[in-house]
């Protein structure tokens, strides 16, 4: 069904203020001339009774002469007790009486409206008055023009012509108005129009008037910011993933191909452990690439009261380094966290300090008022300040420590800062004297009446491997065939 009324807001808008014009006008109109039809009638009213004034002493004193003086606008006429005209105004003279009625009650007064009176033409408001004399009862008729509601055809026309002025004066502002307030508008949809069909680079006009649409363009701009960011950083990281998921498929097809080449001297078993190695660094890839997909989409945490030493503990017990590792672990360290995700966290930056110590790494746990904290701190080259944010971007891996860093997929630190930030944290990299110092801060969870000296120790403790066991590559046993884990319930 077709709307009756426009869809452009300029117009709907203009439509209803001369709609709503139109209504006033009317009304004050209808005000304005049912006053000037008031007053016309009182005139009229007056005139009648001035000519009764007038007349009335003449014919007590008689006699009366046949034509009287005239009176602007009426007509007078005297009749006298046997129906006989005795004296009339000129256009009266000598014609018989123009009316028959008269008051029939105490009043002496009496009026009609005749289409015409005798002797006259067109409709008129004839007045009869009772004169009484000796001989009997006199009457005077009085004729005015008949009076319509509106007054006059000149109020009427100028009532009509100041409303027709108003509505157009008011209709005309407004659709002006309005145009003006729009044009910024118009103005940001056209350069939205040319930065979808162009590029995110350009920005859409902020006007200096009218501060509504002045927050909106801000707005606008704002957001084309954070989507240009995004969108570089998609790209960037498209381009990242691209590169470090063909850089081992293109290893393993060149492999593969030629020991197709040449079967007879080709070392099978060795060559199957070098594709094997590089499809688990493709696994990796892929788990943490779902990690990240997962975490974007911000799937909700499992939160647990945690003892935050317990947890660190146990997973440092779990698993060997080819560094010495070194514990300070304080106790009752309580927070709300998801523990599979809090231990990936630990697992990527024990990792990550393994492959730059040079032979210790320092773990420690403490609580600072309402914020619980774990510090990883190596004693390798450390990280200079102007790379200590980048070093948290998606494949990010500095030049000084590729060849070191082999091993990993650039994409560890990113994911331990995302799980942070997911609950309500945050992962830095703090000075120290020597090495890299990662600092990871969560809020802290006060002790809870009901449990006991261990806490939560009755909460079995997760390890790295529960949240994914294809995660982590691991050297596959000769003549064994390793299927990467890649289900969506068990990557995070």
């Amino acid at each position: 069904m077709t709307n009756w009324y426009p869809s452009s807001f300029r117009a709907r808008r203009t439509l209803a203020t001369a709609v709503v014009a139109t209504l006033v006008c009317v009304g004050v109109s209808l005000l304005f001339l049912l006053f000037a039809g008031g007053k016309e009638a009182a005139s009229a009213q007056m005139l009648a009774t001035g000519a009764w004034n007038r007349v009335v002493p003449l014919i007590r004193q008689g006699p009366l002469p046949p034509v009287l003086p005239d009176v602007k606008g009426a007509a007078i006429q005297v009749v006298d007790a046997h129906g006989r005209a005795v004296a009339a105004t000129s256009q009266l003279a000598g014609k018989p009486p123009i009316a028959t009625f008269h008051s029939t009650s105490k009043d002496v007064r009496a009026a009609r409206v005749l289409c015409p009176p005798a002797g006259l033409k067109g409709c008129m408001t004839v007045v009869s008055y009772k004169v009484y004399q000796p001989e009997g009862v006199w009457l005077l008729y009085v004729a005015v023009p008949v009076v319509p509601w509106y007054g006059d055809s000149t109020a009427l026309l100028l009532a009509v012509g100041v409303s027709l002025l108003v509505i157009t004066m008011m209709t005309a502002w407004t659709f002006r108005d309005l145009s003006k307030a729009l044009a910024p508008v118009n103005a940001i949809r056209t350069e939205l129009a040319e930065i979808t069909a162009t590029g995110l680079d350009r920005r859409v006009p902020v006007p200096r008037k009218y501060d509504e649409i002045k927050s909106l363009a801000e707005t606008v701009n704002d957001t084309l910011d954070r989507l240009e960011g995004a969108y570089q950083r998609l790209r960037r990281f498209t381009s990242d993933a691209s590169h470090d998921l063909r850089s081992p498929i293109t290893a393993m097809r060149t492999q593969l191909e030629e020991a197709l080449m040449y079967p007879q001297d080709t070392d099978w078993p060795k060559m199957t452990v070098a594709a094997l190695s590089g499809l688990d660094r493709l696994q990796a890839i892929v788990t943490d690439l779902l990690t990240l997909a997962r975490l974007d989409a911000r799937a909700p945490l499992s939160r647990e009261p945690t003892e935050l030493d317990r947890l660190v503990g146990a997973e440092l017990d779990r698993r060997t380094y080819r560094v010495e590792i070194v514990k300070d672990l304080r106790p009752d360290v309580l927070i709300d966290c998801d523990r599979l995700r809090i231990t990936r966290v630990l697992v990527n930056l024990l990792d990550n300090a393994e492959r730059h110590a040079t032979s210790q790494i320092t773990v420690s746990v403490r609580a600072d008022g309402p914020t619980a904290i774990l510090e990883v701190v190596d004693d390798g080259t450390g990280i200079a300040v102007e790379h200590r944010e980048m070093v948290f971007d998606r494949f990010t891996r500095l030049d000084a420590s590729r060849d070191r860093d082999a091993g990993g997929t650039g994409l560890g630190l990113a994911i331990a800062r995302e799980i942070a930030e997911a609950h309500q944290g945050t992962l830095t990299i703090e000075d120290s004297e020597r090495g890299a110092r990662f600092v990871l801060r969560l809020p802290a969870r006060a002790p809870s009446p009901a449990a006991g000296p261990g806490g939560s120790s009755e909460t079995r403790v997760p390890s790295a491997d529960a949240e994914d066991e294809g995660m982590r590559p691991r050297p596959p046993a000769r003549g064994s065939l390793m299927i990467p884990n890649l289900r969506e319930g068990e990557a995070s």
